[in-house]
């Protein structure tokens, strides 16, 4: 069975659902001593989730924090953005490409989609986040937010680069 087994019909696509990637890992992360741990965390926002590895020696791998906005400011929004982040989260953690990496789909012409409008607002929100950050830690936080929901885009990923070596600037000026 291949990793991608769940199907998306508002983009007749496949994709791996977060059962599938931790079924690819596990056995393997396990049989190595290795734990695998995701902790998570909401906000008025959205869900952020950590993916740590945990060795049975005690030492551990933090391997950063993703932050997802909800969709929707319900329970249902909020299962679909833990899902989301619970599943890039682990993806990048292992190293679990996301799209095909073939030849054919790389040398497709690809269509660039915008960013949501909630993504948006939430950018534009974290951007003053950013600007306004007091130590380095918050503003790591702040920017791994705020890049990972520009989606690919280039312009809202330059932006937020931007702020953040700016504030990052400013913070060890002072």
């Amino acid at each position: 069975m291949g990793l991608k087994s769940s199907t998306n019909p508002h983009f007749k696509s496949r994709y791996a659902d977060l059962s599938a990637c931790v079924e690819a890992v596990i056995e393997g992360l396990n049989g190595a001593g290795i734990a695998l741990v995701q902790r998570t965390s909401e906000d008025l926002t959205g869900v952020t989730v950590e993916t740590i590895f945990i060795h049975e020696s005690g030492e551990m791998l933090e391997c950063g924090k993703l932050h997802v906005p909800a969709a929707k400011q319900d329970p249902q929004g909020y299962g679909s953005a833990l899902t989301y982040a619970r599943r890039y989260s682990l993806m990048a953690a292992c190293g679990i490409a996301p799209e095909d990496d073939d030849g054919n789909a790389a040398s497709r012409k690809r269509e660039v989609v915008q960013p949501s409008e909630p993504n948006v607002r939430f950018i534009e929100e974290q951007l003053g986040v950013m600007a306004a950050c007091a130590t380095v830690d918050e503003l790591k936080l702040a920017y791994t937010g705020a890049y990972a929901c520009c989606d690919g885009d280039q312009v809202y990923q330059a932006k937020v680069i931007a702020v953040k070596n700016k504030r990052l600037k400013e913070l060890k000026n002072v």
